[in-house]
C-alpha cells in the first residue's frame, strides 16, 4: 500500500485524474461532474454527485446556516470591484476555503 495522507477525496475543481494523487490505495473519489470521472486505479472508489433543484432542500440549507450548524469556510472576501483581483487569486491556487465576491 502507498504512504498517501488521504483515504477520500472530493473533487469539487475538475481536477479528475489528478485527484488520485493524493489518494491512499482502496481510497474514495467523489466528483461533481457527473461523466467526468476517472479511471479506477489502486482500488480506489469512484463516484459522482448528481445535483439537481430541490426547493424545499435548498430552503432547510438555508435554515441550518443560518442557526450556525452549517458553516462556510471563506478563505477573503472580495468587494464587486476586486473581481479581476478575487479570480487572479483564484488562478494562483493553494488556497483553503472559498473566495467570495459581495456587492
Amino acid at each position: 500500500m502507498r504512504a498517501y495522507g488521504s483515504d477520500q477525496q472530493i473533487d469539487a475543481a475538475l481536477l479528475e485524474g489528478r485527484a488520485l494523487a493524493p489518494l491512499r490505495d482502496g481510497g474514495a473519489y467523489v466528483g461533481v461532474w457527473p461523466g467526468q470521472e476517472p479511471a479506477p486505479e489502486r482500488g480506489v472508489r469512484i463516484a459522482a454527485l448528481d445535483v439537481r433543484a430541490d426547493g424545499a432542500q435548498f430552503g432547510e440549507l438555508s435554515r441550518l446556516a443560518d442557526q450556525g450548524v452549517l458553516l462556510a469556510r471563506v478563505t477573503r472576501t472580495f468587494p464587486l470591484t476586486d473581481a479581476a483581483a478575487a479570480h487572479a487569486s483564484l488562478a494562483e491556487g493553494g488556497l483553503r476555503g472559498r473566495l467570495v465576491i459581495v456587492p
